[in-house]
């Protein structure tokens, strides 16, 4: 169980952070962006789940929730480290499947799709996009970071089905009033 007695350290104001071996980087090192975008993107969930989702929807993303703090442990220990002599958190391939599960699940519901579709709708949906889009960004993050240093390759596959997941749970979110569909070339003279 993690114990914060204090939030402020001020070790952090000249620009550098422990990662969690414990050395220390620049705050602009991709690792740091990297699970900064994973933290973005599990902000942005919880806006969306704040606009009132379905249960089984809100369910789901809590656990999500709960995976992209694993997932954020996993990059800040890199490949090798073991912190305190344990092993470091992993995210498994397991958890990977899990999320394919739920995507063939809700997508069973779901009318073939047509057109591409405009982030939009009601508003749990247009929420839902959000943090898709921002999912699709810490992804990018985690593969220029794995360009560079040694990353586990279930972050990225996770992160992969987790942008399809936020997808499909929107359009479910929008399968009452329907989704906004791209008609290309609308808006041309």
């Amino acid at each position: 169980m993690v114990r914060l007695t204090r939030i402020y350290t001020r070790l952090g104001d000249a620009g550098d952070t422990h990662l969690g071996d414990m050395r220390r980087v620049r705050k602009t090192n991709p690792r740091i962006a990297a699970f900064g975008d994973v933290d973005e993107a599990n902000s942005a969930i919880g806006v969306a789940r704040a606009t009132g989702l379905p249960e089984r929807v809100d369910e789901r993303l809590a656990l999500v929730q709960n995976d992209l703090f694993d997932l954020g442990a996993d990059l800040s220990v890199p490949d090798g480290a073991e912190p305190g002599g344990r092993p470091p958190l992993r995210v498994t391939a397991g958890q990977v499947s899990r999320l394919e599960r739920w995507c063939d699940e809700a997508n069973e519901a779901l009318d073939p799709l047509t057109s591409f579709i405009l982030p939009g709708g009601t508003p749990a949906a247009a929420a839902l996009h959000l943090a898709r889009a921002v999912c699709r960004r810490a992804e990018r993050a985690v593969v220029a970071l794995s360009d560079e240093d040694a990353v586990n390759p279930q972050v990225t596959a996770y992160l992969n089905r987790l942008s399809d997941l936020l997808f499909i749970l929107a359009r479910t979110c929008n399968a009452g009033a329907g989704d906004v569909l791209w008609r290309p070339g609308a808006g041309r003279d």
